[in-house]
């Protein structure tokens, strides 16, 4: 018998849809989130063709030692701004995941985000990877709803 190993995070911004789907397609917005607490995401590591069948990847780096960790995949179906559909490479692994990303408008400027990961060749990397998302999203909903900066470090 084969178990699936997936999750799901569900989080609710303070922020348009169209402003979350973009913080998951536009490299801009990318940077600033992507990856958990103490990691950077380089703008110039980010590329995403975000149609089906474009690919995408983004590199990870540990604030603290310089250690990358490359992230990618291709994108399976793009609705914006209500859902995205691509595969995910885990940093190191050699396993592919399917992500969903389903954005559903909540009214008054709040969007309902559903995460949902499938396809982990082991529970230790299931549970790693939902640490880690998790984190990035406490850094999606700070950058979703802080006020807009000119010079946005």
């Amino acid at each position: 018998m084969t178990t699936t190993r997936e999750f799901t995070i569900t989080r609710e911004f303070a922020a348009p849809r169209e402003l979350v789907f973009r913080a998951w397609t536009d490299p801009r917005h990318l940077t600033r989130w992507y990856g958990p607490r103490g990691f950077s995401t380089p703008l110039e590591s980010i590329s995403a063709d975000v149609r089906p069948g474009g690919i995408w990847r983004a590199t990870m780096v540990v604030d603290g030692t310089g250690q990358e960790f490359p992230t990618g995949g291709f994108y399976l179906e793009v609705r914006a701004p209500e859902r995205l559909v691509f595969t995910w490479r885990a940093p190191g692994g050699d396993a592919e995941s399917v992500i969903t990303v389903e954005l559903a408008d909540l009214g008054d400027g709040r969007t309902e985000m559903t995460f949902h990961q499938v396809g982990f060749s082991t529970e230790e990397a299931r549970e790693n990877v939902h640490d880690g998302w998790s984190s990035a999203f406490d850094r999606l909903t700070e950058h979703v709803t802080e006020p807009e900066k000119e010079n946005r470090s």
